[in-house]
């Protein structure tokens, strides 16, 4: 907020929320609308609205100097919400002017509230921009906190092929990984990519009634908000049931060639557009159907930075570089337009001072990985 110029951020956004504050209430339900807030001075103090009835849930946190009643500011609360909007904007106005301070960082609320918070003279930001600058490099802490979601993941992902047979479906087989997770104190699901047979070309089906059958391919990626409330992501096939085909063994050998070939190239200070450049060719066969980025951020959800591929002939003009402290999802997809199959990897790693740390630990289909 410093470095920004930014002496106050204002966010409903609740992942944001949490990292500000450590204060977690129904996040799905406040994905839906701006139902709780949080305001942030650069010299304090730090204000909670929380959804009504709940403010207790806050007043022992230590990283909260007030808590107040969120107001409805949505259409949600009917023919109220226009005068709730203009009371919400004087009431953050006069916070500003007890603080000496007329600029605002902004996220997560519909233009009504932010044309209303103009109108009482305040001069808005992104308050995205401070939050991805900041939870850019993490901590020791959450990176602990992530290595414990990665353990918990990886056996709710066992438990989930423990119950991987033909005549099963996908959305039944899934829901083990989704039940083992949350019992083990996990979060939630961000997607349901999970596919079998057919279903893994192209990418991006998501799981259903399909019915798999044996000698299928299976493919999860997990989008797991995990322990703590800390992503974790890595992909993986499994083959169902029967000795995988020569075919099937040879996509999951060139997913898993491109998985390694792009890892070994991360390294603290190595750029974006080299990493790209320099990133495993796609064979032809299956250029068309690869993924869409080699790699992504990783922290309480998908972060910057999203490297996109290096196209021939093209310019590259996504700046930056790896920086110690980043956690990097390298992404592997190889379909097969003939075949009707596909193959999904992904791993989780860690750029520290002089390299990199993979920090899945989720072993491969043995069947699949041996020639």
């Amino acid at each position: 907020m410093r470095a920004h110029s930014v002496p106050v951020v204002l966010t409903a956004d609740p992942i944001d929320i949490f990292y500000a504050t450590g204060l977690r209430n129904m996040t799905l339900f406040s994905m839906m609308g701006a139902s709780r807030f949080v305001a942030v001075f650069v010299d304090g103090p730090v204000i909670a609205w929380e959804f009504a009835g709940s403010e207790h849930l806050a007043t022992d946190a230590m990283t909260v100097d007030e808590v107040r009643t969120a107001p409805g500011i949505t259409a949600l609360a009917g023919s109220r919400y226009r005068g709730a909007i203009d009371d919400f904007a004087a009431e953050i106005a006069t916070l500003c002017a007890e603080h000496g301070v007329d600029a605002v960082g902004v996220e997560g609320f519909d233009h009504d509230v932010t044309d209303a918070l103009r109108a009482n003279g305040l001069t808005l930001c992104s308050a995205t921009e401070i939050f991805v600058e900041s939870r850019r490099i993490k901590l020791p802490g959450e990176i602990e906190v992530m290595r414990d979601g990665i353990a918990r993941v990886t056996d709710a992902v066992a438990h989930m092929v423990e119950h991987l047979r033909a005549g099963t479906t996908e959305i039944e087989v899934w829901s083990h990984f989704h039940q083992r997770l949350i019992a083990t104190e996990g979060e939630y699901v961000s997607t349901r990519l999970v596919q079998a047979g057919e279903r893994t070309f192209p990418y991006f089906q998501e799981a259903g009634a399909h019915t798999i059958s044996h000698g299928d391919l299976f493919c999860i990626d997990t989008d797991a908000i995990a322990y703590g409330g800390y992503g974790v992501d890595f992909s993986r096939c499994y083959s169902v049931g029967a000795e995988p085909t020569p075919d099937q063994r040879s996509l999951h050998a060139k997913a898993l060639d491109q998985l390694e070939h792009n890892a070994a190239l991360l390294g603290p200070g190595v750029s974006f557009a080299d990493f790209a450049r320099n990133a495993w060719v796609v064979p032809t066969r299956h250029a068309p159907w690869g993924y869409y980025c080699l790699a992504h951020g990783l922290g309480l959800c998908g972060e910057y930075p999203y490297v996109p591929l290096a196209r021939s002939g093209d310019s590259y003009d996504f700046d930056g570089e790896f920086e110690p402290g980043m956690v990097i999802c390298i992404e592997s997809y190889i379909g097969d337009e003939t075949l009707r199959q596909g193959v999904k990897l992904e791993d989780q790693y860690l750029i520290t001072d002089t390299g990199t740390e993979r920090l899945t630990t989720a072993p491969f289909d043995s069947t699949l990985s041996t020639t």
